[in-house]
């Protein structure tokens, strides 16, 4: 589901995601969400950016009440959203 701020974002924005890898995994049971949490946060992704690694983005979201980023990776070849981390942010 894409939510009317996020009709203008790009086409890999609408990419089915990818949440496989190892990384992620374990910020996710460090940081103490679920995979259907992460999904959720996207849904609710109020902006975008690019990261500082060339090719990544922040997503600006929020999480039990905490501004979060996620960050993900477009495969254009595939056609995926990889998502790389998600962190909430301090403050």
């Amino acid at each position: 589901m894409v939510a009317s701020n996020q009709k203008d974002w790009p086409q890999w924005w609408r990419w089915e995601l990818d949440c496989s890898n190892p990384h992620l995994a374990k910020r996710m049971l460090d940081r103490g969400f679920s995979e259907v949490e992460l999904r959720e946060m996207l849904e609710r992704g109020a902006t975008y950016r690019p990261d500082v690694v060339p090719g990544r983005f922040v997503i600006e979201s929020a999480h039990d009440e905490r501004r979060w980023e996620v960050i993900v990776e477009p495969d254009a070849v595939a056609e995926l959203l990889i998502v790389v981390t998600a962190y909430a942010i301090a403050g």
